[in-house]
């Protein structure tokens, strides 16, 4: 029967282990982030295998790049469909949406700018520009006021 498996990879070939399940034709997710414009693997060293257990579990442990298929010696441990499904619910465009500083701010919250040369100052969030890249904000810092383009990942929703 069918099911989700997790692996553990040898190091960095996260994305060579997906090339080959998925030419061999057996499905694999392999969640992906954005780190400074590169895509890195979300579970370094694993990934999700989607396969028959018994039936394909020695293709699936000495496929090149797999260490293992985590579980006992009895049997890998199976992983519910809805932890996967929970795991890509939270992607956009493929890629694993990551909010470094708690809360995703949206446009009118109060927001502190967490990384860069302007890190510490406050402002509000005024608006949104493509695709969640880059957002508006209007600063307030002693009696200057002015706008400011900036990631939206270096922000941070100010909690009242």
């Amino acid at each position: 029967m069918k099911n989700w498996y997790v692996i553990n990879t040898k190091p960095k070939k996260e994305f060579q282990v997906e090339k080959l399940f998925t030419e061999g034709g057996i499905e694999i997710y392999n969640p992906k982030y954005m780190d400074e414009n590169k895509i890195k693997a979300f579970f370094p060293g694993y990934g999700f295998v989607y396969f028959d257990f018994p039936a394909q579990y020695q293709l699936v442990k000495y496929t090149r790049g797999v260490k293992r298929v985590v579980g006992s010696r009895e049997a890998p441990t199976t992983i519910p469909e809805e932890v996967i499904r929970e795991i890509k619910s939270r992607e956009i465009d493929g890629l694993i949406e990551l909010y470094k500083y708690g809360e995703e701010p949206e446009v009118g919250d109060e927001i502190e700018v967490m990384e860069g040369p302007l890190k510490g100052l406050r402002g509000m969030f005024k608006k949104e520009l493509t695709a969640k890249e880059r957002v508006i904000i209007l600063l307030n810092y002693v009696t200057y006021q002015g706008q400011l383009i900036i990631e939206k990942e270096k922000l941070k929703k100010v909690l009242k």
